[in-house]
């Protein structure tokens, strides 16, 4: 009994209170973890229309690699195309870029190509191991004359690796950073992008073409069920603890 006589004040106003504040936040928590469930349904879908356009790139036949005019256009749309391009090889300005491989650690051969109209374009010939950096030791690889290069249009990988930048004036190269390579070679002005040679074979064995590694993690449908499984886990603790309260209310309205 109050002061007055009266009924005390009665829990179940506060309990009330807290329950539709909890209730509150939990809907607004669940409405994000549903948008993010559906941001990742969305990934997913043009993930894997992404992996379909660069499979129908790769696989179409090769066209001519840009020229000068039309360096300037080159950008992620062309990733992977199947290209086609004829010059001569400056081996004397190759350049080594560390390289990991399914045949194990090693370099990634860049090697100036010179179109018969003067432009140059760099190469990816292929991977060699560490044994045989020195052009000496693969000889009969270092194809003299003109020769034609078929194989995927790559863009430039500026700046360096995980944790390890190029290092121009040191020759430690550790991505195919072509802005860079130009300058270091001093090639002047190259394609903005570079070649990664497919799979015929070059004399003697080496360098090793046809390597290139294509993979586009898709692990949106995963992180999805994991939100809405997380949603669907709210709702329910929302729905548990609700009906809870209002049980204790009406029984203790009751008494």
């Amino acid at each position: 009994m109050g002061p007055a006589g009266g009924a005390g004040p009665s829990p179940a106003g506060p309990s009330r209170l807290r329950r539709v504040v909890f209730g509150v936040a939990a809907g607004l928590v669940f409405v994000v973890l549903l948008g993010l469930g559906t941001w990742q349904v969305e990934r997913r879908a043009w993930k894997l229309d992404l992996i379909a356009r660069v499979d129908a790139r790769v696989h179409a036949p090769a066209v001519p690699a840009p020229g000068p005019a039309d360096w300037a256009r080159v950008g992620p749309d062309d990733a992977y195309r199947h290209v086609r391009l004829s010059g001569t090889f400056l081996h004397d300005r190759e350049t080594l870029v560390q390289a990991v491989t399914e045949r194990g650690g090693g370099f990634w051969v860049l090697t100036p190509l010179r179109r018969p109209d003067g432009s140059l374009v760099l190469v990816n010939r292929g991977f060699v191991p560490g044994d045989r950096r020195d052009p000496a030791t693969r000889a009969a690889g270092q194809v003299a004359g003109e020769t034609t290069v078929t194989g995927l249009l790559r863009l430039t990988e500026p700046g360096g690796a995980f944790l390890r930048s190029n290092d121009p004036k040191e020759g430690r190269w550790y991505s195919r950073d072509v802005a860079a390579i130009a300058s270091a070679r001093g090639l002047g002005d190259v394609a903005p992008y570079f070649v990664d040679a497919d799979a015929a074979p070059d004399p003697g064995g080496l360098p090793v073409g046809g390597l290139t590694v294509i993979a586009f993690p898709n692990n949106h449908l995963v992180y999805a069920i994991t939100w809405y499984g997380m949603a669907l886990m709210l709702a329910g603790a929302m729905v548990y603890l609700l009906r809870s309260g209002w049980a204790r209310d009406r029984v203790s309205e009751g008494r």
